[in-house]
């Protein structure tokens, strides 16, 4: 029944709020358009010392010689919580709305480049090596920033209503606020799974791509 009802806000939230996912889900893959586009505007420097790191990189996974699954899922967790964070907190401070906007589009560029990258030096192997290395944890984080980008956008925008436009009105800040953080605990769940993906399942995915 708990699982129905939260499933049931959610989209609830969704349906509300379709014009602001609508809006953040376009910022994100005009985020990765750049991003790939970017790929194209290195010097021919550029793109081999970076695909030289690429390389030595590949060249130790291929023969097991990457941090331990506990350490990667540390630092994926750890990573993407403070990226989370700092966008909910931005949702309540107000002044950091256009914030929000700005770290969406820049999530979008990395996934973009990485992506782009390894396309533009590698071909279909590149785009193969993505789907082992970029494709299965950005399945999860990438619902978790948007459901989180659009909730911090939906709240701060009806924290300005009420403070600046009903002042004078009844203020009922708290079930508003509890459902926010609800919306926050569901993606830190979300980043869990796929920090887990990343360190438990990617790796043995682009093993055997490299392989």
């Amino acid at each position: 029944m708990q699982k129905k009802t939260t499933s049931h806000s959610i989209v609830q939230h969704v349906q509300a709020n379709s014009s602001i996912y609508l809006f953040i889900m376009t910022l994100f893959l005009m985020g990765i358009v750049f991003g790939a586009v970017i790929v194209n505007s290195l010097s021919y420097v550029q793109k081999e010392d970076l695909f030289y790191y690429l390389q030595r990189f590949f060249g130790q996974v291929s023969k097991g010689n990457i941090a331990a699954s506990e350490d990667l899922f540390q630092q994926s967790f750890w990573h993407n919580l403070k990226y989370l964070g700092l966008i909910w907190v931005l949702g309540i401070s107000i002044i950091g709305l256009p914030l929000i906007f700005i770290f969406l589009f820049m999530k979008g560029i990395v996934v973009g480049f990485s992506v782009g990258f390894l396309v533009n030096q590698m071909g279909w192997k590149g785009f193969l090596v993505s789907i082992a290395a970029v494709l299965p944890q950005n399945l999860f984080i990438i619902p978790a920033f948007i459901l989180i980008a659009a909730s911090a956008v939906a709240f701060s925008l009806q924290l300005i209503k009420k403070i600046f436009v009903h002042q004078s009105g009844h203020f009922p800040i708290l079930p508003m606020f509890s459902r926010y953080v609800i919306y926050f605990i569901i993606a830190v769940g979300i980043v869990t799974i796929a920090a887990s993906v990343e360190a438990y399942l990617s790796p043995s995915l682009m093993k055997m791509v490299l392989k």
